[in-house]
């Protein structure tokens, strides 16, 4: 799909249209889990004495937990102009499936909240404010359909492409110990590369990632990221920037997004499934539905 497409996708089709219309108020104008860390050998279920390491890390010892419940926090800023949207729900690190509903701001494309349906290379949006799609129905998503690869475009940042963000950790430094919810928690600072994140992640898991690496206009993602003793990822931060208008590269045109995943529960039952055929419809690359 051309880029042009791509942004045809964005601007008409389903959930990315809220916060396309909120950033467009603003602006002016996944990775399930693998047994092999970098270095391709199993990783254990131990925080690495390396702060680059324990990062990398992350992804693989949280999957290995077999489920999790996320709650998630995404805020855009551009200029004076300030939104928020706010979800959670649960993810299957073993069938590689999550589902998060998720509260839009005023000014949005729709009311209520947004249930997304996320497995690697592929989204679900139901309530996504698409146009000719019934009340009920889902609308089903390529990631490669959005030109962010779903990292920031419906509101949230699915906990698994989250954490497989942190596979293209490039620097990483110990800032500090705390207790979060009386678990102790080493709490890490550095930046990342979505592109060697997708590298690392590959195939399906990797298409969202490198998607997001071309669009974002600062490479060097910063990030944060809290692990507990055992490796595993309860909390994580990340700051992406991106053009508000199309080709610019004027701080002033620049929309700050500042994505939050917290992480609980790990190994409690969860039940994720994907809609039923017969309610869902993809968008056409005009962003036309049609029947699945």
């Amino acid at each position: 799909m051309t880029t042009s497409r791509q942004t045809r996708a964005i601007g008409s089709a389903a959930a990315a249209a809220l916060l396309a219309a909120v950033l467009t108020g603003c602006g002016g104008g996944s990775a399930g889990s693998s047994d092999a860390g970098a270095s391709g050998s199993p990783v254990a279920d131990k925080l690495a004495d390396d702060p680059l390491t324990a990062v990398r890390n992350a992804p693989d010892i949280t999957g290995h937990t077999g489920s999790a419940q996320a709650t998630t926090q995404l805020t855009t800023v551009s200029g004076s102009k300030k939104a928020s949207f706010s979800g959670g729900g649960p993810y299957d690190y073993v069938k590689r499936i999550g589902r998060l509903e998720v509260q839009v701001p005023p000014g949005a494309a729709t009311h209520g909240p947004v249930v997304e349906v996320y497995e690697p290379g592929v989204v679900f949006l139901q309530n996504s404010g698409a146009k000719g799609v019934a009340p009920g129905k889902w609308v089903k998503l390529d990631v490669r359909q959005l030109a962010d690869g779903n990292l920031i475009s419906n509101g949230a940042t699915d906990p698994a492409t989250a954490a497989a963000a942190l596979r293209g950790a490039q620097q990483a430094t110990v800032a500090g110990d705390e207790t979060v919810d009386g678990i102790p928690l080493k709490h890490y600072k550095g930046t990342l590369d979505l592109a060697k994140a997708a590298d690392a992640a590959g195939g399906q898991a990797g298409f969202g990632l490198r998607m997001a690496a071309s669009t974002f206009t600062v490479k060097d993602v910063p990030f944060e990221a809290w692990l507990d003793a055992q490796g595993r990822l309860h909390r994580v931060i990340e700051n992406f920037t991106f053009a508000g208008v199309a080709g610019s590269k004027d701080p002033k045109d620049q929309v700050q997004v500042t994505s939050t995943v917290s992480l609980s529960d790990f190994g409690t039952a969860v039940s994720v499934s994907e809609p039923a055929g017969g309610d869902v419809v993809e968008l056409k690359d005009s962003g036309t539905p049609s029947p699945k």
